[in-house]
């Protein structure tokens, strides 16, 4: 910042045409503006102005010079002025990547609240219940829903989502309810699996009496969309497992009906995944604190359906 210094200390010698005058513009001594000038000239190799005893008059060199500095002293008046503008007004974009489920219903409905909130802040999202890579795909926060690995990514914590089993009342009617996971594989029910390449449950993992066991299901239909599955659930095509939240509607009508109650599914974590760097970023702080209040407060509701 010293050559700036230098230049606008240059401007104000030239403006008010007295060493004095600028400096006490400037909250210095007239020393520091005159050695100020001489580095510039140094810098420049050229003198930029006459001096005298009385008088100081700028070269043809300096009135060049002063055409110029005004541009660069406005230019980073500008510069500056729209760092403090984003900082206090958050701009850009912002790549978000969330499960179908999850960005569905907890997600997607608020975007545009937070677009209202934040007019120069534009969002970018990626549905899928595919694993992500978030360096790899450019993204600055991911919603996951399940177990994590380890991890750099900062992690937040939204929820603990509790899990079921549920099928159609035409499903129960036709096949039964299993009361647990052994009857699920021993009468063969047609279970409704995610699959997608990367997928690691191949097994529903439920809560025995002895503790967490895995219990190796199967069924006709697969699908690496987890509302076609529950589509197929609600059409009395198989048992499916879900996050409460996302079938709360469904068993408060009745379309769903839970099965296999003596040994649930395990619950699992909703949180929100970000790189380090990007929560220095406002537009991606302000989103993220936003979205995990709206995630809360939607999970609540449908809980709330249930009387839970």
């Amino acid at each position: 910042m010293a050559y700036v210094e230098n230049v606008r200390m240059f401007v104000r010698v030239y403006e008010l045409g007295s060493m004095s005058a600028a400096a006490r513009d400037q909250r210095t001594s007239p020393a520091v503006a005159s050695a100020r000038i001489s580095d510039l000239e140094r810098h420049l190799d050229t003198r930029l102005f006459n001096r005298t005893t009385r008088t100081l008059t700028p070269t043809e060199s300096g009135r060049i010079f002063y055409e110029g500095a005004l541009r660069l002293l406005e230019a980073m008046e500008a510069a500056e002025a729209e760092v403090r503008d984003a900082a206090n007004t958050p701009q850009g974009t912002v790549f978000v990547a969330a499960p179908l489920g999850v960005g569905r219903r907890l997600i997607a409905p608020f975007v545009p609240e937070f677009h209202d909130m934040h007019p120069r802040v534009d969002i970018r999202m990626r549905l899928s219940d595919r694993g992500v890579d978030m360096a790899g795909e450019g993204l600055d926060v991911a919603f996951h829903l399940g177990r994590l690995e380890d991890s750099e990514l900062k992690v937040r914590v939204i929820a603990e989502c509790p899990r079921l089993l549920c099928a159609a009342p035409a499903y129960i009617a036709a096949r039964g309810n299993p009361a647990d996971g052994l009857a699920l594989v021993r009468d063969r029910h047609a279970c409704l699996n995610l699959r997608f390449p990367g997928a690691r449950e191949f097994r529903w993992t439920l809560m025995t009496p002895e503790g967490p066991e895995r219990f190796q299901v199967s069924g006709p239909y697969e699908s690496d969309d987890g509302d076609v599955l529950t589509g197929w659930a609600l059409a009395g095509r198989g048992i499916v497992m879900k996050p409460v939240f996302e079938v709360a509607r469904h068993l408060a009508s009745g379309a769903l009906v839970a099965v296999a109650e003596a040994t649930p599914p395990l619950a699992i974590h909703l949180s929100c995944l970000t790189p380090h760097r990007r929560l220095r970023d406002p537009k991606i702080r302000l989103f993220v604190d936003f979205m995990v209040q709206r995630c809360r407060e939607g999970l609540a509701q449908r809980m709330e359906l249930l009387g839970k």
